[in-house]
């Protein structure tokens, strides 16, 4: 069987594929058909944050798997409601939860409550470099044109400002203006975290419009940031939070949080998923909450973080083609000044799972799980990469 072809004739081709065919995963490793083990500092793009097959959730989803593994919204189940208590009291004081499957979809339940909630107000704010999803409505408000291109005309009412720049957001406000939805850290864009007074300011400037504030944590949430939640490294808290990628520990499940005066304008048949909150999703995310929200962990988190930063600066002294390093937590990236795309092949021929965005950013979002020395075994592989 080859299916390397048979995937060129049976998928769409949307995807750039590396030429490995992976078979297991544990932990922080994977391994392809032939039996090569991989370091995976990649984690499925921030999904396997907990570790691949993390033992405590493929047991709670084998035994939820065993009694229910769907049933309609129509009706009531234990695992979704004791997710949304969890998620509630840790996150937004006085929040409700609905449930979805993807990023995309827990932003574009967050782009309809800011409207529905709006009283005719329907225009936001995001910003340039900016990346919410790929359904019509996150894609119009992703601040990249890359991705915009042939998908014309995109839906209206999209304001883009500059990353870090009040100013710039100011100027983009007006009496139609709804919300301003952020990324605390952009990830695509190439790991741009915001600055502390920034996001202050910002949460000023909404309180003043009367605007809601969105923080998409699709990537940067539920400790990649070495708080539970990225906003929590900025006192800032805002209306409405988005979820997704590391939640379900593996499995599609996506979360948009609102306080409970704003959640209350989605009522009866304005708003569902058929999947949303699927049992055996919800079972995974009951064990990855109580995995990630950890002061030991997270403290880890932020550890092993400030350590991998270290130790790329130090590579910075040596290649010359290092131009900067950005990061928070275990969400780092490199930016080059030549494109990064060779140098991950050469990573991955040696066994170390990192990706490239924007062309020129080596971007890392391993493992919650990882310790010093898989730092510097993947320091090691990288130092022989850039030559």
């Amino acid at each position: 069987m080859n299916y390397f072809d048979w995937d060129k004739r049976y998928i769409f081709q949307t995807y750039k594929r590396n030429p490995v065919l992976f078979v297991k995963g544990k932990g922080k490793y994977l391994w392809d058909n032939k039996g090569k083990r991989y370091l995976d500092f990649l984690s499925g793009i921030s999904v396997a944050s907990s570790g691949h097959c993390n033992p405590r959730i493929v047991k709670a989803i084998k035994r939820q798997s065993e009694k229910m593994i769907h049933v309609s919204n129509l009706y009531y189940t234990k695992p979704q409601i004791e997710v949304a208590k969890m998620l509630s009291e840790i996150s937004l004081p006085g929040s409700r939860v609905f449930f979805s499957n993807s990023g995309a979809e827990a932003n574009e339940c967050a782009i309809k409550l800011a409207r529905k909630s709006s009283n005719g107000k329907y225009e936001i704010v995001a910003f340039k470099n900016s990346f919410h999803g790929r359904t019509i409505a996150t894609l119009s408000a992703t601040g990249q044109k890359k991705f915009h291109k042939g998908f014309e005309p995109l839906l209206k009412g999209f304001r883009f400002a500059e990353f870090n720049n009040l100013e710039s957001v100011k100027k983009q406000i007006n009496r139609k203006t709804c919300a301003v939805m952020i990324e605390p850290v952009q990830g695509e864009s190439g790991v741009h975290p915001a600055s502390k007074d920034f996001l202050k300011g910002l949460k000023k400037l909404c309180k003043k419009n009367n605007l809601l504030l969105i923080f998409d944590e699709i990537q940067c949430g539920l400790g990649r940031t070495g708080k539970i939640f990225a906003y929590k490294n900025y006192g800032v808290e805002p209306d409405i939070l988005t979820l997704a990628k590391s939640l379900g520990g593996g499995l599609p499940v996506a979360a948009t949080i609102a306080k409970s005066n704003i959640a209350k304008a989605l009522g009866y048949g304005s708003h569902g998923s058929t999947f949303g909150g699927n049992p055996v999703c919800c079972a995974a995310v009951i064990e990855v909450l109580k995995t990630v929200n950890n002061k030991k962990l997270l403290r880890n988190i932020e550890e092993n973080g400030k350590y991998f930063i270290l130790q790329l600066k130090n590579l910075q002294k040596k290649y010359k083609i290092i131009k900067e390093i950005r990061g928070i937590g275990l969400m780092i990236g490199i930016e080059l000044n030549i494109p990064g795309k060779d140098i991950v092949g050469k990573c991955f021929q040696k066994g170390l799972l990192i990706n490239c965005t924007q062309e020129n950013v080596l971007r890392f979002l391993p493992p919650f799980s990882i310790g010093k020395k898989d730092i510097d075994t993947a320091i090691s592989i990288l130092s022989d990469s850039l030559v």
